[in-house]
């Protein structure tokens, strides 16, 4: 075909459809953008409504304690009831009632904005998914949207930036292809041109990235969730939701800046604001306090962060580690204790682009090699690392160290060897939960490992004086933020799945259970008897309550087995066990003595005795030790201290082993959940149907039979 071909009627139906394709690709592009600006709109509707629902409460008796002299009986018997009432009134109008002149009515007017205005700071969105009006619905459906915008869109907004400037070239050089007449009178020069931009548009437009636009297109175009599966999608994900509530509300979502930032001084706060986070490779959005932890790691090198338990210290160290392999480093190195090895590993493939390393265990030697020749995050434990097999020049570009309080006592070969890699390392994070004002003596340590010159100037009477003075020593390497600091908007309920892996002891004993058909067994083999380092849930179980005994949390462990609860009692000093054997009066007594007593303390119980009709607000930890058949099961039990009269957030933790029962049972406990509300208005059908839900039983064997096919037994 000749270059005249294509002028005249085919190049108009090319330039129209590469039009419409780069209009397609600039509403694809701008997606999340629109989104922004509606769920921004939407979260200053409902947060505006918030301010009016208080002030509609407040009665106008409140301006009076602002202390000013307000002639305020004067307005109630006008009818002014509320500082609403006051408020929404121009002063013109208030001069109009008997006894209240110009001069009070401006000053009552300006009392009562005032009020307004604290009220608005002091009031943050909170989603609450059992209050789930009209208004919080439709932002939690707007914030659902773009979330999936997000994740669709944020990958291909830069090569779709460049796709569509291509467009926008190709289509003015093109368009003189309109018209024969105007071709004739072109130079051969923009003939040409002419000619060359159609065959790329026409092999644009044939190629897969339309068809893979289109997709996207599609996808972005669903329907919007049902109120029920919408609400539960943000139960399940309340981290993500919130995080994008926090980009939406601004700086209405942080109410104590120098509590985000840790309280530093201003210029370290000002190195640290200065200092560039590169999030090019991270697959998470960062809280402001997060970003603030990984640019604290950027700018000062060797840290230790101590934030307290829930804020994502996992994250922010990702995030020094992406932030620098974007800039050409590599070589990081992860060392945490073995509970928390599968964590790492999956935390690290979950939210970023590096590729995590195992270093533990069978194949490490392989595993450290592939790390040193690929890059990417090693992970290994504090008992492997002085086994490893390291270059002598190799540096890693930084080395992170998981509760780092297990390397306290500077004399244990594992402080040793930790000591050893930190001083090789170009940089260095250690985090940990435990609060530094519990033990000044032993944080020191942690201190002389990263910065020396900064543990000298700390003396003995340092730890005398108290943490405060010590903490002003050691601002330069450490940062702590608490939870009321900096999650204002969220409920007080954290949720943490930790998954663990079998040691050789239970291994066996679970493979044994399997062979046997025995899931009851097999549900709590990773409790072998004997010490905790036989067990993969015990050992995590304990860590749990060190740092929850540290912080002075009290704890419940909840499990549905007797000898589970008395493993735990083999090794800490308890309250318990309550079991289904245990008189009313006696449970009674028992949750009165754990509440009674002053300091941290540990109750053990069995989740269907103690998750049902008892009071436990006192705890602020809850520990389930294996996943429960029903999801009503764990939310009664959490539900005993997550109540009206707990004073403190509550952390819940459910145990998990990797590649076991508990990952079957875990499944058939969220199909359910997600499922349950869906289904639960037809169950007069349901139950008149035998067939229609499978029995206990038949779930149990199919369970039994999946892992022996599983195994190969």
């Amino acid at each position: 075909m000749d270059d005249s071909s294509k002028v005249g009627r085919p190049a108009r139906a090319v330039l129209a459809a590469a039009k419409a394709f780069r209009a397609e690709a600039a509403g694809v592009r701008a997606e999340p953008d629109r989104l922004l600006a509606l769920g921004a709109a939407k979260y200053q509707e409902v947060r505006d409504s918030l301010v009016a629902d208080q002030l509609r409460a407040m009665p106008v008796d409140k301006l009076r304690d602002t202390k000013a002299n307000l002639r305020l009986s004067k307005l109630k018997a006008a009818g002014y009831r509320t500082v609403a009432d006051v408020a929404e009134a121009r002063p013109e109008q208030l001069d109009g009632v008997p006894g209240v002149g110009r001069q009070s009515a401006e000053q009552i007017v300006r009392v009562a904005r005032a009020v307004v205005d604290g009220v608005a700071r002091d009031t943050t969105v909170r989603l609450n998914p059992d209050r789930a009006d009209r208004a919080q619905t439709e932002l939690l459906q707007l914030m659902s949207k773009l979330r999936r915008a997000n994740q669709l869109v944020g990958p291909l907004r830069e090569p779709l930036g460049d796709v569509l400037a291509r467009v926008d070239a190709d289509v003015r050089a093109a368009s003189r292809a309109w018209s024969r007449v105007r071709m004739f009178f072109s130079s051969r020069k923009n003939r040409q041109a002419a000619i060359e931009s159609l065959d790329r548009l026409e092999s644009l437009l044939a190629s897969r990235d339309v068809a893979a636009l289109h997709a996207v297109s599609t996808q972005l175009r669903v329907p919007d969730l049902d109120h029920r599966a919408l609400w539960r999608d943000y139960e399940l994900d309340a981290a993500a939701y919130n995080t994008l509530l926090a980009d939406l509300a601004g700086a209405d979502a942080m109410p104590d800046r120098s509590a985000a930032k840790g309280f530093v001084p201003a210029d370290i706060e000002h190195e640290v604001d200065a200092t560039t986070l590169d999030t090019s490779l991270l697959k998470v959005s960062l809280r402001g306090y997060q970003v603030f932890g990984a640019k604290f790691a950027l700018a000062r090198k060797r840290v230790i962060i101590g934030d307290e338990m829930g804020l994502g210290k996992t994250i922010e160290a990702i995030a020094v580690m992406a932030a620098l392999a974007a800039g050409g480093r590599r070589g990081f190195l992860v060392v945490c204790p073995a509970s928390v090895v599968v964590n790492w590993v999956n935390e690290i493939a979950r939210h970023s682009d590096l590729v995590p390393h195992r270093m533990h265990g069978a194949g490490r030697d392989g595993a450290v090699d592939k790390w040193l020749a690929q890059g990417g995050v090693g992970v290994t434990t504090f008992g492997t690392l002085p086994k490893l097999v390291l270059p002598k020049r190799f540096r890693p570009a930084l080395v992170v160290v998981d509760e780092a309080h297990y390397v306290k006592n500077p004399d244990t070969q594992r402080s040793q060897a930790v000591n050893t890699i930190v001083q090789r390392a170009e940089r260095a994070v250690l985090l940990t939960g435990t609060p530094m004002e519990n033990r000044v003596e032993e944080f020191r340590n942690l201190v002389s490992y990263l910065q020396p010159s900064v543990a000298a100037r700390t003396g003995a009477t340092d730890a005398v004086v108290g943490a405060k003075a010590f903490r002003r020593v050691v601002a330069p390497v450490y940062l702590r933020r608490n939870q009321e600091d900096v999650l204002g908007e969220l409920p007080e309920l954290l949720e943490v799945e930790d998954w663990v892996e079998f040691g050789k002891q239970d291994r066996g004993a679970y493979l044994d259970a399997v062979r046997e058909g025995n899931l009851m067994a097999m549900r709590r083999a990773a409790y072998a008897p004997g010490t905790p380092r036989g067990s993969a849930k015990l050992e995590r179980l304990l860590e749990i309550i060190e740092e929850s005994r540290d912080n002075g949390w009290k704890v419940v462990v909840f499990s549905y087995f007797h000898d589970v609860l008395d493993a735990v009692a083999d090794h800490l000093e308890v309250f318990g066990p309550l079991t289904g054997a245990t008189s009313a009066q006696g449970r009674q007594q028992l949750v009165d003595a754990f509440t009674a007593c002053e300091d941290h303390a540990v109750l053990v119980a069995q989740i269907e005795a103690g998750g049902v009709g008892l009071n436990i607000q006192a705890a602020s930890v809850v520990i389930i030790a294996e996943p429960q058949w029903k999801p009503s099961t764990e939310d009664q039990a959490i539900a005993r201290c997550h109540r009206m009269g707990q004073v403190r957030k509550v952390h819940v933790h459910r145990l998990l082993v990797k590649d076991s029962v508990d990952a079957r049972v875990q499944e058939i406990r969220d199909h359910k959940t997600l499922l349950f509300d869906h289904y639960a208005r037809e169950s007069d059908t349901k139950h008149s149907h035998a067939s229609a839900l499978d029995s206990a039983v038949s779930v149990e064997q199919r369970v039994v039979q999946a892992e022996k096919q599983r195994l190969g037994l």
